[in-house]
């Protein structure tokens, strides 16, 4: 199996698809958000996007001075820095970046977080894509690779919605394009006139679900978010997985099981988000609640903060944890 998953890397970030003629001419930003990133592994996102993108926005969230200076003296390039104060929450970063993009006329946005490492084609992948859909007639919402997270077992699957099941969509061949109701922010391809219409990332959310109430949000205005199977990134889906029956789960901190519940709860209040979608969604949360109450370590530390972050939900509560 990791062979296997080595080979998909391989070929993810070795894919070579032809520019299309228009695509040279298109002005893409990278955004990139930071805080308190591993040097290293910043350094290799880099290596690989840069050569992808017009320029890189990089807007670090509330990082130490020290490592502020050590990414000014280590990272170079093609490469604008934004030193936020305190740390603002992802979708307030996206937004500052996204506006400074705005401002260099950017015709694409290219989201990402700092463990993403894209294939070498992967920007030109998503764009060639966006064109051939929005030929057919398709309001493209924003593109995203397929990606893989070499700690799990197998690659995640693009997810949607229908009726009242959710549908795992696996990649048949490199040019299958699979229809869903959202995407993960971290290599996000999103044309500009897409966000003047639909709006930025809800920033009241801090962190978690952002990507999936944006990507709603543009479905409800008629926009189809796609994910393309034959660009590739490695990422990594929080921290190390909890390996139980057989399986490997994805684990987070007991802060980041805080948001993720309550703005869950936060969107299920929404009127205009669809009744099935928050079923599903709200069967999956229930399932989750029941597992990492049992599974993740420290337990007592996990059910806090999620029965927290539920309780907080239904009262409206948004906006930075505040431990007071």
């Amino acid at each position: 199996m990791e062979d296997r998953l080595n080979e998909d890397i391989f070929q993810a970030n070795n894919l070579e698809t032809e520019r299309p003629r228009e695509w040279a001419a298109m002005k893409i930003i990278a955004v990139i958000v930071t805080y308190q990133p591993d040097i290293q592994k910043l350094a290799e996102l880099l290596d690989s996007l840069l050569p992808q993108v017009s320029i890189c926005v990089l807007v670090d969230n509330g990082s130490s001075a020290a490592t502020r200076d050590h990414l000014q003296r280590t990272c170079s390039g093609q490469i604008e820095f934004i030193f936020l104060a305190s740390n603002t929450g992802i979708a307030a970063a996206q937004n500052i970046g996204i506006a400074r993009a705005r401002e260099m006329a950017g015709d694409y946005v290219l989201l990402s977080d700092q463990d993403s490492v894209p294939g070498r084609s992967m920007v030109a992948t998503l764009a060639a894509a966006i064109e051939n859909q929005q030929n057919e007639g398709i309001k493209v919402a924003c593109a995203g690779p397929r990606y893989i997270d070499m700690r799990q077992e197998n690659p995640p699957p693009f997810i949607r919605v229908r009726g009242l099941r959710l549908e795992r969509c696996s990649c048949q061949t490199e040019e299958t394009v699979v229809p869903v109701d959202y995407l993960i922010a971290s290599g996000c391809l999103i044309p500009m006139p897409v966000l003047d219409r639909i709006g930025g990332m809800r920033e009241d959310l801090f962190i978690d679900y952002v990507d999936i109430e944006w990507g709603l949000r543009a479905r409800k205005s008629g926009y189809q978010s796609i994910g393309v199977c034959a660009a590739g990134m490695a990422h990594s889906l929080g921290d190390s997985p909890i390996a139980l029956f057989g399986r490997k789960f994805p684990m987070h901190s007991p802060l980041r099981h805080y948001y993720h519940f309550r703005n869950a709860i936060l969107l299920y209040k929404e009127s205009w988000v669809p009744l099935n979608w928050k079923c599903v969604d709200g069967w999956r949360l229930c399932l989750k609640y029941v597992f990492y109450s049992l599974f993740a370590q420290p337990r007592p530390a996990h059910w806090k903060m999620m029965t927290l972050g539920i309780w907080h939900g239904l009262g409206g509560k948004a906006g930075k944890y505040d431990k007071e």
